[in-house]
């Protein structure tokens, strides 16, 4: 048993209470190596994760991570006692009847299970988090959100958010609103995600919602490899390198991807390898089988960082066609866009989301259209015959990255702004 509040935190901050949806996830390096960076800068942390973990692997950054984990019941009938005794609980605390009204006024704009259970697992998370803590912050202003804002209204906390990408465009824009509203202050982490939350809330003025790019911890990767090959799709038995990093989802436009290498021109010769697991991985292989492309095609599913990089390294191309998926989902900035230019590797994508703010058309990589096959097949036919321009483009995404987009600016920022609600905030006695 854990010792009391006063004992366990007496001369030293109490933890901030991070609420992710699952956790570790391979998908989501970008919020383990923010915890990372927060934990070497002083701040303490405790993990509640909604789901537990279903990747078969997770990376050396989640091994690092000192923070303690906890699980809510993902559905509510699995952990009928911690959620009943989370109610009884409920009762005494200072928020309750904000709560109800809350909660009920949520219920009546959406009633779902859903909704009844992150009523639920907020109860639980209002109940066993120690009483110590203050602060709960989630990551994504979906369902992580409206967990954390529920059971700080409850307990009288502190509550605020990164949002990302999907929860920003399939959220209602009720719930987004009445979120900047109660929450302490947001960050998100591309302008465009930005304009459309300042959008929902110009009474909250711009503090409350800023912008704060993920990037990323260099010293995470090697050197940028030596590339010399010039493989340019004439060679048979040395075809050119294609690697996308990526969860087989509707945003991520593998289909569209897919399309495109059936109209590539027959003497091209190229090997396409795509990392990463996902809800479309049967449909998208019956694709491929039906346009005949699975002798050119790699799938090697989920990976750990380490063979990630490996496979970025060995690539000539990285291609990642983001579009809009189901429901409006979209992509911000994918981290992966920027570990492809750790390794000096050319990037091919859309002119969409939050992309452009990382590449420049011509400049760090090539950009075409959403959802456009033809497009993207005449932008790959072009790469895949000039090793000579992917190697300026792999360069000068590489000095990009490296130059803009460190993530210790950001870390900085988020440090500060968590140091801040510490020193307003008053320890319970």
């Amino acid at each position: 048993m854990n010792p009391p509040a006063s004992v366990r935190y007496e001369g030293r901050q109490a933890p901030v209470a991070m609420v992710v949806k699952g956790y570790p996830r391979l998908s989501e390096t970008f919020i383990a190596q923010e915890i990372l960076a927060l934990e070497r800068a002083g701040l303490p942390i405790e993990i509640w994760s909604l789901r537990r973990p279903t990747d078969g692997a997770v990376h050396d950054l989640h091994r690092r991570i000192r923070a303690e984990i906890h699980y809510l019941p993902e559905y509510l009938y699995q952990a009928p006692i911690r959620v009943l005794k989370g109610l009884a609980s409920a009762i005494r605390q200072p928020g309750f009847a904000a709560f109800r009204a809350q909660a009920w006024r949520d219920l009546r704009r959406d009633f779902s299970a859903s909704r009844g259970r992150r009523i639920g697992q907020a109860l639980v998370l209002a109940r066993e988090l120690d009483p110590a803590v203050r602060h709960l912050h989630a990551h994504f202003l979906h369902t992580p959100a409206s967990v954390t804002r529920y059971a700080a209204l409850l307990r009288g906390d502190a509550f605020t958010f990164s949002a990302h990408a999907k929860d920003i465009w399939t959220t209602p824009d009720w719930e987004k609103r009445e979120k900047i509203a109660a929450s302490r202050w947001g960050v998100t982490c591309t302008r465009t995600g930005l304009g459309e939350l300042r959008r929902l809330s110009p009474e909250a003025g711009p503090a409350r919602v800023d912008l704060v790019y993920h990037g990323l911890d260099l010293a995470r990767f090697p050197p940028s490899p030596e590339r010399l090959a010039a493989r340019d799709g004439r060679d048979a038995g040395d075809p050119v390198r294609l690697v996308s990093v990526g969860r087989m989802v509707a945003k991520k436009g593998f289909d569209d991807l897919l399309a495109a290498f059936a109209r590539l021109p027959a003497d091209l010769h190229w090997h396409w390898t795509h990392v990463g697991g996902g809800e479309l991985k049967a449909a998208l292989r019956a694709q491929a089988e039906t346009l005949g492309l699975m002798d050119r095609i790699t799938w090697r599913g989920a990976l750990p960082q380490g063979e990630v990089i490996e496979a970025l390294r060995d690539a000539d191309l990285f291609v990642l066609p983001c579009k809009e998926g189901d429901g409006g989902d979209r992509d911000g900035l994918p981290n992966v866009l920027m570990e492809a230019a750790t390794q000096a590797l050319a990037i091919l994508s859309t002119r969409y989301a939050g992309v452009p703010e990382f590449i420049d058309d011509g400049r760090e990589g090539v950009l075409v259209p959403p959802a456009d096959p033809a497009a993207l097949a005449e932008a790959l036919a072009t790469l895949a015959r000039d090793p000579a321009r992917r190697l300026s483009l792999g360069r000068a995404a590489e000095a990009k990255v490296r130059a803009s987009f460190s993530f210790e600016a950001g870390i900085r920022d988020l440090a500060d702004r968590f140091d801040r609600v510490a020193r307003e905030t008053v320890l319970r006695p």
